[in-house]
């Protein structure tokens, strides 16, 4: 196998801007003229990633959108495959008390992003500020949001008010930075978060986290600031604090907390934070554990905080020696205390590894950011696992799990595209194929079992002892169902798929492909859009 194919697939398209879902949004203040926002032509959703972002440069938004090609770098290919990147920042905002997340975008885009975030279990509201054509052009979507903001910010009721730009308001320039940064002493946060700039959410949990830390940042350097409700143990003992960046499982920074305690060491705050005060303790973290190494952003503010950052994270056997080592050496711990470390935990590791083994060939993709990690637990557990497919970017934080898997046979794939991923799985036949929906969806089709990654592997424990079994059980029970699958392959055999998909009896014939009508179609719809462009110019 010299040239396997997932490795020549051709790089797909940037898709455009779009929703998740569907859902309902609360709005916080409705403008008085001018039609509904959701009965707005709404053409500039639908212009495609060049028009919008060659819009929004032309509408003074080329710093930020700079900064996000320099953070969020697209290459191999322009953009993967993924839900609304703003998903990602608006996550951040729900997950955190005393803060207010309003959204600024198409009434279609606010309805997804609103049911996505209530379906992976958000249980704050979703602020909204609904516009038109004639708002947006006028400045008066602006006038709006800053009425909005006065009207929320009651430092009785919040900490911060974070107003998102979504695709359409950062195209037109809606000028969020000339917002007041304080009312009363509520922090008031804009951010422009369009699927043309900021390639997936995973990452877009980095835009919010990372201006919510240079905002606190600046305060902590203007004088005293709160400490944290639940003021850290290691800030009360006089311990060292590692902080620990990244949306983890909420198991994991307990288990981190033990495995540091041998060295004298405390696990610190959990960035993204569930307070603003966090963010002041996560500053002065003595150092940073990049357990997600993609919040770039982030990274920038805690290295200007003079604050050490140390990549991987503690998983398997391997994976957890090397970081208590990476981790003992940033802080200058004692030898005899980081061997004690290693020697208190990994002999618990290596026997929950070998109790709890994985026999089978696995293919894996995900767009969470911790696919490398589990990739590390898959081998370490005794899987085959021949390939992973991750949409966040290699970073140089990254480079120890990737060097790791590489050394192991393991392609690893950044900026995994579905075509790669759906190429690898065909290439490598797996036992198991791990991956998103269309993913495992293909898989099926194919009698391949499949689990799909975000919700059924990484949300559960992947540090320590518990992360070396967690991922066993529910891997081979996937794997023994390869003889289900069989069954029903072979009980629907014959129904047809795809334009023949059905029972048909053969005097009446079998419908036939035509994909010459799909060619027209296309011709068709090229056209409308050429004749709609030239309307909107004034050519015709």
């Amino acid at each position: 196998m010299d040239t396997p194919q997932f490795r020549q697939s051709p790089q797909p398209a940037a898709p455009e801007a779009a929703p998740a879902s569907a859902s309902s949004a609360v709005p916080v203040t409705m403008h008085s003229a001018g039609v509904p926002a959701a009965q707005v032509d709404g053409a500039g959703c639908h212009g495609g990633k060049q028009q919008m972002e060659a819009a929004a440069r032309a509408a003074g938004k080329s710093e930020a959108l700079d900064q996000y090609a320099k953070d969020y770098p697209k290459g191999p290919h322009d953009q993967p495959q993924s839900m609304c990147p703003a998903f990602g920042s608006l996550r951040v905002g729900l997950r955190m008390r005393r803060t207010a997340t309003v959204l600024s975008g198409s009434a279609c885009c606010v309805y997804g992003l609103t049911f996505t975030s209530h379906f992976y279990g958000a249980r704050r509201t979703v602020g909204y500020v609904p516009f038109n054509s004639e708002t947006l052009v006028t400045g008066k979507l602006f006038e709006d949001i800053r009425e909005a903001v006065f009207k929320l910010a009651d430092p009785a009721l919040y900490d911060a008010v974070v107003i998102i730009n979504l695709c359409v308001p950062t195209a037109s320039g809606v000028p969020l930075q000339l917002l007041p940064k304080e009312i009363e002493g509520v922090r008031i946060i804009g951010i422009d978060v369009p699927g043309f700039g900021v390639p997936t959410h995973a990452e877009a949990k980095d835009v919010l986290a990372g201006a919510m830390l240079k905002f606190a940042r600046a305060e902590a350097e203007s004088g005293p600031v709160q400490a944290p409700r639940n003021h850290q143990p290691g800030a009360r003992s006089g311990k060292p604090t590692v902080t620990l960046l990244g949306e983890l499982f909420p198991a994991d920074p307990m288990v981190i907390g033990m495995l540091l305690e041998p060295m004298g060491v405390a696990a610190g705050p959990v960035v993204p934070t569930r307070e603003w005060r966090e963010l002041y303790a996560a500053l002065d973290g003595s150092v940073i554990a990049a357990i997600h190494p993609f919040y770039t952003a982030s990274i920038r503010e805690f290295e200007a905080a003079g604050r050490p950052i140390v990549g991987s994270a503690p998983v398997g056997h391997d994976g957890t020696e090397a970081w208590l080592e990476a981790i003992g050496q940033s802080l200058n711990v004692a030898r005899d205390k980081i061997d004690a470390a290693k020697n208190r935990i990994l002999p618990a590791i290596r026997g929950a590894l070998s109790k709890m083994p994985i026999k089978g060939r696995i293919t894996m993709s995900g767009y969470e950011g911790s696919e490398l990690l589990v990739g590390r637990l898959l081998v370490e557990s005794g899987a085959d696992l021949r390939y992973v497919g991750t949409a966040c970017p290699r970073t140089p934080w990254s480079d120890p799990d990737r060097e790791w898997l590489e050394a192991r046979g393991v392609h690893v794939q950044y900026r995994a595209s579905l075509e790669q991923d759906l190429a690898a799985m065909r290439e490598f036949k797996p036992d198991l194929a791990i991956g998103t929906t269309p993913v495992v969806q293909a898989a099926k089709e194919a009698t391949i079992p499949a689990l799909y990654f975000t919700n059924l592997i990484s949300a559960r424990p992947l540090m320590g002892p518990a992360g070396a079994g967690s991922l066993a059980t529910v891997i081979n029970a996937a794997m023994g169902n390869k003889g289900r699958f069989d069954e029903m392959k072979s009980f629907f055999d014959g129904v047809g798929e795809g334009h023949a998909a059905g029972i048909w009896q053969v005097q009446d014939g079998v419908p036939q492909d035509r994909p010459e009508f799909r060619e027209q179609q296309k011709r068709n719809l090229a056209k409308l859009a050429k004749q709609r462009k030239a309307e909107e110019a004034g050519l015709i």
